[in-house]
Order: structure tokens, then sequence, then C-alpha cells
């Protein structure tokens, strides 16, 4: 068995879910130690974080990023095995956290130390940002360091974040930007009343849905040459006491705004609001910011990991802003050149998660040459 599949199969088989670690961050510490990395355990409330760099010049500093925690296992009785026990069938291997992103993380480990074998007096630093609160809230993980690194100056050149990023096989897409994510929880006011008297209440449900209509169909932008357009999407509505024939005096729901950066945060408040107004609706809304967006320009960072790519799988891989959301966006802020390569995402957060254990092979090998082509 590689080195590789070992730690990704150790890994997975700590159940870690958001915000545990329960021991994969020791795990990787041990052996980040044992190389010659310095340890700086970042702890913040029940999230374990920490930062380990290694090499005698201050820059350029080439980090590392990911994430121990995962998400729920959904219902244990689709699981064909046990999510935390990892198995291999067919040359796949199945667990929660196997593609999402225990294997990038055993990548990361053994492609430095491989890396360092060959290299042991590189050029620059590597660094290692991990965190075990990227699935969650993402408030006490690699939020809080970015501004503990602001405030101190820590310096982070380059940055490639472990997150599955290949689509169809492994390397076919790198990440070099995400969108923003804005949220809403929009509570719409109403008058309870019986249903056959709709003249003596007001149905929220009604009122909201031209608005919503509005909302949903409405074109916000045509993206950019590297984003794609921004996207309106309800993800919760909830209304009613349960009885067929009250009419609701309150509408909650949910919605997020994935936008790209012709737009400002501002201009999508004022747009929503605007909107409900416009159509009569009574509402109280509370807005949240989980990550603005962010671009890493095709440079040093991208064309290294490029090279990296096409030197194990032949080709070169697509450059996306695609996807959801990750701690690139709190990463990108501090200066640094943000690129995501992982495994192939298809059966992330999904029942019977699983990854290619020939994938993991080929994303170790592209680790060290990302290494080899930045720091020798």
């Amino acid at each position: 068995m590689s080195p590789t599949l070992e730690l990704t199969q150790n890994l997975i088989a700590r159940r870690s879910v958001t915000p545990a670690d329960e021991g994969c961050q020791p795990l990787m510490i041990e052996r980040l130690r044992e190389a010659g990395f310095h340890i700086e355990p970042l702890p913040f409330g029940n999230v374990a974080n920490f930062w380990a760099w290694r090499g005698e010049q201050a820059e350029p500093v080439l980090c590392f990023a990911g994430h121990t925690d995962v998400v729920p296992t959904g219902p244990l009785e689709e699981w064909l095995s046990d999510p935390f026990v990892p198995t291999i069938r067919d040359g796949v291997l199945y667990g929660r956290g196997a593609a999402d992103m225990k294997s990038g993380l055993a990548a990361m480990i053994t492609a430095t130390e491989a890396f360092l074998a060959a290299h042991p007096r590189h050029r620059g630093r590597i660094a290692f940002l991990i965190t075990s609160d990227e699935e969650g809230p993402s408030v006490d993980g690699t939020k809080r360091i970015a501004a503990l690194f602001a405030e101190r100056g820590e310096r982070i050149d380059w940055c490639v974040v472990g997150e599955p990023s290949s689509e169809r096989a492994i390397g076919d897409t790198i990440k070099i930007g995400r969108r923003g994510s804005f949220s809403g929880r929009l509570t719409v006011h109403g008058v309870q009343g019986h249903v056959a008297y709709p003249h003596l209440a007001e149905n929220p449900v009604h009122t909201l849905a031209p608005a919503l209509a509005e909302l949903t169909q409405r074109v916000w932008d045509e993206g950019t040459e590297h984003f794609e357009p921004t996207s309106f999407q309800i993800s919760n509505l909830n209304a009613g006491t349960g009885a067929p024939n009250v009419i609701p005096g309150e509408l909650r729901a949910r919605f997020n705004i994935r936008y790209c950066p012709v737009q400002t945060l501002e201009g999508l408040k004022e747009t929503v609001e605007g909107i409900l107004r416009k159509h009569g609706v009574r509402f109280t809304l509370e807005w949240y910011l989980s990550g603005e967006p962010f671009y890493t320009p095709p440079g040093v960072l991208s064309e290294a990991v490029c090279a990296a790519i096409q030197s194990v799988s032949g080709s070169r891989p697509q450059l996306s802003t695609g996807g959801g959301t990750s701690d690139g966006r709190f990463i990108a802020p501090l200066g640094a050149q943000v690129v995501e390569l992982g495994v192939v995402n298809a059966t992330i957060h999904k029942v019977n998660e699983c990854v290619r254990v020939e994938d993991i092979e080929a994303l170790h090998r592209m680790y060290v040459n990302v290494l080899a082509n930045l720091l020798t």
C-alpha cells in the first residue's frame, strides 16, 4: 500500500464531522514535525487549526491549505459500507471525506515528504494552513487565521487548496477563483385569518409570489470572461400553521445569491429590497456575507500547477471559477495567488462518497511537481 493511500485511509477512519477533528490534525502534525516543520496550533472555540512552516528563506511561501472536517453521513442505510471504515472496491476507495478532502490532505503530506527527500535545501518556505471549520459556519477556522495573519503580516505568496476541483478526470479542472456568496433571511409579514374570509387577512405567500417570480427570473448580469453569471436561489420556504383552513400570518424564506465581481453588495441589497417593496411586500430582511469573490489571474502559480498536471496526465486543465465557496476566499485577500487542485468532485457530500485509488496517487505526483516547479 502506498503512503498516500494509507494516510488517506487513516484520516477517513477518524469521524471528524464538522467541527470535530478527531485526531486528524495531530496525525498530520506528527508527520510534518518529523519533516522539520515548525508547528503553531491555532485553536479558536471548538475548532482545531494549525499553521506549519519549513524553510530557511522567508520567501517565497508556498502554502497548502485544507480542512479535516467532513459533512454528516446522511442515511447510514444507504451506504454500501460504514462511511468511517475506509473500504476499497474495484479500485475505488469509499468513505466520508474520501474526496472532500482527506485524499487531498494525504497527498499534500506525502508529496511534501517526497519533495523534501529530494530537495532538503529547497528555496523559500513550504507551509500548511489546516482547519476543522470549513464545512460548518467557517467562522473560527481559516477566516480567523487570515485575520490574525493580516494583523501580524504573515506572508503567503502562493496557496494550493486541496478541494476536489476535478470534474471528470483528475486534473482536468483547477479553480482560480470563486463567485461571492451573499445570503438573506427573509420574513414576510401578513395577517393570519380564516381561508373563508381572505378579505380579513393578508396572505404572505400570495404577497411574496409576484416578487419571488421576478427575483428568480431576473437576469442579474451576463457574467465575465472568467465568472459565471450571478444567480439567485431560494433554499428554504416555510409558512402555515399546519391547518388547511388557516391563512398564515408569516412566511420565512432563506435565499442565496452567488455573484460575480460586476456586482456590489449594496447594489444586490438595493435590487432585492426594491423588488420586494415594488410588489407591496411587508418584510424584515437580514443579510449574511459568506465570502466575496476572488480571482487569481493566470500567472506564476497557475502556470506551475498546469505544468505539474500536464506532466502527470498529459493534458492541461481548464481554468474555472465555478462551484461553491472555499477557504480560498479568506486567503486571497492576504495578497496570495490561490489555486484549487484536488480529486474528482462527483461524489462529494453524497452517500457513498468515493475516490479512485489511482487518482490519489496521481494527485500526489501533481503536488510533488508543483513543489518542484515553484521551489527549485
